[in-house]
């Protein structure tokens, strides 16, 4: 039995899934309640599917780019879970998330870009093709320095649409499509380390990347 969550954006969004399917998912968006949403969403979806953490044999875990305090309540609490229970632990990275779920619905037809919210007025983004395999990124940019007329999905496109004129699919990650690709191995996996991918505020560049 797989748990699935991810806490790198404003959704606290947790599922689990049998091997075959999706057996319960929840997803709650707020900012702000990370650390207080996580362990309910994890204790509603077990009831939902008559489970125990007992029943658990891997956990996968979004493990951003996003801003370091959301972030971190989901990769400590998968570690910490991994230890408790003696089961694998496998990192993802969230915008892989959303890009599984454009492949997975359709709601693009070629080549995209997901972009979230990084704050400080800019974006985590990276570049895909038509099948979601990521291209480029994860990067952390201005949105002026990553614009494209590409499809752009992630919470990012509409935020700054003067950026991102073509803003399509889902804005948060859902770890029901995050349950299915590592369960499906159709998604890249790495270690929980956490990507923050915040570079210093010193730093900064007017050139434009060329994205699609």
């Amino acid at each position: 039995m797989l748990l699935a969550f991810d806490t790198s954006t404003s959704a606290v969004t947790v599922a689990l899934h049998d091997g075959h399917e999706v057996m319960a998912s929840s997803t709650v968006i707020d900012a702000l309640r990370h650390g207080e949403l996580l362990a309910p969403g994890i204790a509603s979806v077990l009831a939902q599917a008559g489970a125990t953490p007992a029943v658990l044999t891997r956990i996968a875990v979004g493990v951003g780019p996003g801003p370091f305090t959301g972030l971190r309540v989901g990769i400590v609490t998968a570690r910490t879970m991994g230890v408790v229970l003696g089961i694998a632990v496998d990192g993802v990275c969230s915008l892989d998330i959303l890009a599984a779920e454009v492949s997975a619905s359709h709601v693009i037809d070629g080549p995209f870009v997901v972009a979230t919210d990084a704050r400080r007025k800019e974006v985590y983004w990276a570049a895909y093709d038509a099948h979601g395999v990521r291209l480029d990124g994860p990067h952390v940019d201005r949105p002026a320095v990553v614009g494209t007329t590409a499809p752009v999905a992630g919470r990012g496109a509409l935020l700054y649409p003067d950026a991102f004129s073509c803003p399509a699919g889902p804005q948060y990650p859902d770890a029901a499509f995050l349950a299915r690709a590592v369960a499906e191995a159709t998604v890249e996996l790495t270690s929980s380390e956490p990507l923050y991918l915040r570079r210093p505020d010193a730093v900064e560049s007017d050139a434009r990347k060329r994205v699609l």
